[in-house]
């Protein structure tokens, strides 16, 4: 259903309520988004789709659109649900085919001053190092059948121990790097043959590397504490997923789910929400494979930033450590778990959150977040799109009040791949980006063409919003100097 057909209750300024209009909803819906990113939803099947969602058996408070919503498969991405653990569902539409697509921030000692004569030649380094583009595949895989599954039972660790990364490294990834359940018996041959030669590749679509730079500081002391030390400081930001792994994962248990509909006999409005309850033997499968994909993209985005490391070795020569390269935080976008949140007051519930499109943004003091940064909250990753502001945020206490701990995960777009195709074309698309300085390496013209920054949100009010409602706050906003897209 058109969001234009949908009712729609004014709570705040960006706050936005859907009524229970259709029978089955057992919740509200809930948007969170100004009039100008509001205008995008009614176009699509967003509000339709958190409709749908506010259908799931066992779902708390509300189904949640965040700033950057538009329409996704089964959830809106930018869709947030809370089942409730013993009587609710988990739903595949709500992690979505892109198992924990998520962004790795790295932070150096170096200015742009020292790193201008030498730009091309390190994204033309990185560009080497890292396969990019459609089934891009590493030639140099250590991958086995059984260190797969390894590497999807031990996470980022294993990565570590394969001297893909540092020892710390580890510390800063949600979840350490490592979801606890990952099976990889419940993962199939066809996944596990797709993940074999993938592990360190970018991939394409929104996925990006971008060199970047601090563009402004809004929060000295969470800035400082997240290692963001001055304007101008040099950083890096990698954008990337599970690759065919988590997509052949998620196809492989969408059919399973659409059984379970039938068997337990669970009522839904739209066949892409197909779930089963949370006991039952077909989501405790589907989680434990989840989880394996999930434990996939940290090492996928752990081993690239290992190569983006060895790059600038190549280029200037030295020991990566003299210029930092260190993990600010690596977050996931596209995930469920299991997380206990507030509910009716102080009634503290067990539940599975499905984030798709939307990134935890925990608040000082919580116990996930690393130590060293809990007096300032959880470093929340907002990328922008192609030659745009990307975002480091801080978690914040509204965000468990509203939003089951969780902010928005990026733009998001505002127009399909083909009609972006239709419209633009890639060697223009370079072009204006270098007269602005930015420079780009891409695996085709065409992928420059669907990712020209008219197709996203302007991230910068997406953030905004963010901030305003207090889910997630403002810490520094970085801008591309270099940028290697699939």
């Amino acid at each position: 259903m058109r969001g234009d057909k949908v009712p729609l209750e004014k709570i705040d300024d960006y706050t936005w309520r859907i009524p229970k209009y259709k029978p089955g909803m057992r919740v509200p819906g809930r948007v969170f988004a100004d009039k100008v990113l509001l205008e995008k939803m009614r176009t699509d099947r967003t509000f339709g789709q958190c409709t749908n969602v506010a259908h799931l058996p066992g779902i708390y408070k509300y189904a949640i659109t965040l700033p950057d919503g538009h329409e996704g498969y089964g959830f809106p991405i930018g869709g947030v649900a809370a089942t409730d653990y013993d009587e609710g569902v988990i739903s595949p539409g709500g992690v979505g085919y892109d198992i924990n697509c998520g962004v790795s921030l790295l932070t150096t000692n170096l200015s742009e001053q020292d790193i201008t004569s030498k730009l091309s030649d390190l994204i033309n380094a990185i560009f080497n190092n890292v396969p990019c583009g459609l089934g891009s595949r590493r030639k140099d895989s250590r991958i086995s059948t059984h260190n797969l599954e390894r590497l999807v039972m031990d996470g980022v660790q294993w990565a570590i121990d394969q001297g893909l990364g540092w020892s710390e490294d580890a510390e800063h990834h949600e979840e350490r790097g490592c979801m606890k359940n990952a099976n990889p018996d419940k993962v199939s041959a066809r996944a596990k043959n797709r993940g074999l030669q993938q592990v360190g590749t970018l991939g394409s679509g929104n996925h990006f590397l971008e060199i970047q730079k601090v563009d402004k500081i809004y929060d000295e002391k969470a800035a400082e504490t997240f290692g963001i030390e001055h304007e101008g400081q040099i950083t890096g930001m990698i954008h990337c997923g599970s690759r065919g792994f988590g997509h052949q994962i998620c196809s492989d248990y969408l059919r399973v789910m659409e059984r379970a509909v039938h068997k337990y006999k669970i009522v839904l409005p739209d066949r892409e929400l197909a779930c089963a309850p949370g006991n039952s033997k077909e989501a405790e499968d589907y989680y434990q494979a989840m989880a394996c994909a999930v434990n996939y993209a940290f090492v996928n985005r752990q081993t690239i930033m290992h190569w983006v490391r060895h790059s600038f070795r190549q280029v200037f020569k030295v020991d990566p450590e003299k210029f930092g390269l260190t993990l600010v935080y690596d977050v996931a976008h596209n995930i469920a778990k299991i997380e206990s949140h507030k509910v009716d007051g102080e009634q503290q519930r067990k539940v599975w959150i499905h984030r798709k499109g939307a990134t935890r943004a925990f608040p000082p003091g919580h116990p996930e977040v690393p130590s060293d940064y809990r007096a300032v909250g959880q470093p929340v990753l907002i990328p922008g799109s192609m030659g745009t502001s990307s975002w480091l945020l801080a978690g914040a206490e509204k965000a468990m009040q509203l939003t089951f701990g969780s902010t928005a995960h990026g733009a998001g777009r505002m127009m399909s791949r083909r009609a972006a195709k239709r419209r633009f074309w890639g060697g223009d698309v370079k072009k204006g980006l270098e007269q602005r300085g930015i420079y780009v390496k891409s695996a085709s013209a065409a992928v420059l063409a669907e990712e020209a920054d008219p197709v996203y949100k302007n991230v910068d009010i997406v953030v905004d919003v963010s901030d305003k409602l207090g889910i997630a706050t403002k810490v520094a906003r970085f801008v591309p100097l270099a940028v290697m897209k699939g």
